[in-house]
């Protein structure tokens, strides 16, 4: 099933989507895309090209996923998630070809809270959380929870720094520090970043 002619979002002609699916007002999804059945996809998102989005997964509000990417059963996006190009979700810890694990008993819940950044051609392992606004740099592998305003880097991936919520990498600090770009200003309390 292609765009409804009164609906309030856009869906190009190559793509598909199930039965049973929501999208909000003002989403736009590009060429070559399949939404699956049972997904719920927010208002004011944008998913480029050869996107897919499983059974039932959760997209928030002006989330953007770019090209390549599949967002797998299990997984959840918070509003103003950015995914970039061909990176990496999983759903399943072992998988063998020869025993299939299908179905949501399967499947490790993966969360990514609000405005975090996934970076081209990363892979989250599935069973973990990524913190708000953390920032996961291209080509890392996340295979731990992620604390909010992290940034991470690196195989396996590993915190190198913090970032801002506006996404500007916050010089070395001690205790508290101020955005170069945005001016927000932030604490250190017990190895988490809070708003001051």
């Amino acid at each position: 099933m292609n765009q409804n002619q009164n609906a309030n979002y856009f869906v190009h002609e190559s793509s598909y989507v199930d039965a049973n699916v929501q999208i909000g007002e003002g989403t736009k999804i590009w060429h070559f895309c399949h939404i699956q059945s049972g997904a719920k996809i927010g208002a004011h998102c944008s998913l480029g090209q050869n996107v897919n989005v499983g059974n039932n997964v959760v997209i928030g509000n002006y989330v953007k996923i770019q090209n390549n990417v599949s967002v797998y059963e299990g997984v959840t996006l918070e509003d103003y998630v950015f995914c970039g190009p061909s990176m990496v979700f999983t759903n399943v810890i072992d998988p063998r070809c020869k025993y299939p694990q299908r179905g949501s008993e399967f499947y490790h819940k993966t969360l990514v809270k609000e405005g975090a950044s996934i970076g081209a051609n990363a892979t989250i392992v599935c069973g973990h959380t990524i913190g708000k606004h953390a920032f996961i740099g291209a080509g890392a592998v996340v295979t731990k929870d992620v604390p909010d305003y992290a940034l991470m880097v690196g195989v396996p991936a590993r915190q190198v720094g913090w970032a801002c919520e506006c996404g500007e990498i916050l010089p070395k600090f001690k205790n508290e520090v101020q955005c170069p770009r945005c001016g927000r200003e932030y604490l250190l309390e017990q190895d988490r970043l809070v708003v001051k």
